[in-house]
């Protein structure tokens, strides 16, 4: 590290160590959210049922996909959804030989009430920056999030 570059590390360290924070504060949303919507839970099922509403419907190999995650847990998670009452398997409606999947409309109501109290509090820290500023910032997570 030259003299001259040292300002620019230490601001990058900075960086570093605030995401390390946030990705803290994350998985205990995730967790707290997956309690929100059923006491039993597990963080790593929320996501997915977050996924499954937002997509409307979808199948194990997607989500695996979409999470990196392999298709046995996954297949864990989604069997734990059905067992609360969060997601049903369907016939696709394209294409009956294939099984896809549906959030209840419990599960839609449970996790849109999650969305909103943790986009309310996004917004109460975000919504004095300027929008240009929160722009910018949201195109720097998406490089961040794409490297």
């Amino acid at each position: 590290m030259t003299e001259a570059s040292a300002p620019i590390d230490e601001a990058i360290a900075d960086v570093e160590v605030q995401m390390s924070v946030l990705f803290s504060k994350a998985r205990l949303v995730w967790k707290e959210a997956a309690q929100q919507v059923h006491p039993d839970l597990q963080p790593a099922g929320y996501k997915l049922l977050s996924a499954i509403v937002r997509l409307g419907t979808t199948n194990a190999h997607v989500l695996a996909d979409m999470f990196e995650m392999d298709k046995s847990v996954v297949s864990r998670q989604v069997r734990v959804l059905e067992e609360f009452g969060l997601v049903e398997t369907r016939p696709d409606e394209r294409d009956g030989r294939v099984r896809v999947l549906v959030a209840t409309d419990a599960a839609m109501d449970r996790v849109r009430e999650v969305r909103d109290r943790n986009q309310r509090r996004l917004r109460d820290v975000l919504l004095d920056h300027p929008e240009d500023e929160l722009r910018s910032f949201a195109r720097l997570l998406r490089r961040i999030a794409e490297a």
